[in-house]
């Protein structure tokens, strides 16, 4: 399947809001202002286009953001560094196409060589195996766990080494 990378536009925003909404609990409930916020002031926010269709996304926040989210003041908290990974959503007609895994890629390669980690969480409840399954596969490992939503939700804080046989820019690190 033919497909390409790009930075978001403005038209893509509801394409992408209807995506994210059919992977909720397994990402985060937004309206679309906080789609436009994210497009505004994330310093990733990526798509992955085939055939004039939005297939997937990602959404990826560093260090020193205004984000009020628990899960990335939490790692704000305990590292210096990091590319956080706040939302990834691959379409039900473009998963198994490793689409999830060329974001990581692209966002792992578009912030500076000096990012240590790179970090996420994962619902543990409820339950995501699959994601768990997936970033255990890129190299995540957990580092912590906190609870949300006022204690209806727990997730998993992963964080993956990116000096540990990583590629950027199509160099060995």
């Amino acid at each position: 399947m033919d497909y390409i990378i790009r930075n978001i536009e403005a038209p893509d925003l509801d394409a992408v809001l209807l995506l994210n909404q059919s992977e909720v609990p397994h990402v985060g409930n937004v309206d679309l202002q906080q789609m436009q916020w994210f497009a505004s002031n994330a310093a990733y926010f990526r798509v992955v286009c085939t055939r004039d269709r939005i297939a997937a996304f990602l959404v990826g926040m560093r260090p020193g953001t205004s984000y009020e989210s628990p899960n990335y003041r939490w790692f704000c908290d305990r590292y210096a560094d990091f590319a956080y990974v706040d939302r990834v959503a691959v379409a039900d007609f473009a998963r198994r196409l490793g689409l999830a895994s060329r974001l990581y890629d692209d966002f792992a390669a578009a912030v500076p060589a000096t990012v240590e980690f790179m970090t996420c969480e994962v619902n543990i409840q409820p339950p995501n195996e699959s994601s768990m399954q997936f970033h255990q596969r890129l190299g995540f490992r957990q580092v912590g766990s906190q609870f949300t939503a006022g204690g209806s939700k727990e997730v998993a804080m992963l964080a993956k080494d990116l000096r540990a046989g990583a590629h950027r820019s199509g160099e060995q690190r």
